[in-house]
Parts: C-alpha cells; sequence; structure tokens
C-alpha cells in the first residue's frame, strides 16, 4: 500500500525547500504540512496540487500499485 505523505516528504526533503515556502503555496498552515507528511491517502485535487509546487507526479506511486496489482 502506498504511504503518500512519506513519499511527499521525501521529495520535500529532496528539493530542500521551507515548510514555511510549502505552507504558503498550497494556501495554508506550517501544522497542515506536516499534517499531510503524515498521511496514507490524500484527496486528489491536493495531491493535484502538491505534484505541480513540487514539480513531480505523485500520481505515478498509485499507477504502479495497480499494475503490480493487475498481474
Amino acid at each position: 500500500m502506498v504511504h503518500i505523505g512519506s513519499i511527499i516528504k521525501k521529495q520535500f526533503d529532496a528539493q530542500e525547500g521551507s515548510v514555511a515556502w510549502f505552507a504558503k503555496q498550497l494556501c495554508c498552515d506550517r501544522t497542515n504540512i506536516y499534517s499531510i507528511f503524515k498521511r496514507e491517502s490524500i484527496d486528489t485535487a491536493l495531491l493535484e496540487k502538491i505534484s505541480v509546487i513540487l514539480n513531480h507526479d505523485f500520481f505515478q506511486y498509485y499507477s504502479k500499485e495497480i499494475n503490480i496489482d493487475n498481474k
């Protein structure tokens, strides 16, 4: 199963951005960012925003899991 929050955090950390900057991009509080990092699932509209902001396709992790499960 995909733990999307940890994947987002890993990508975020690799880009060396600040949590304050990320929160500003998502129009939310810094505390919400830490909440996102803990989530096992996420709303697709929010995931799309995060994908654009971090310039990374987070949907690919779900696609890979579906392809593996269907084989």
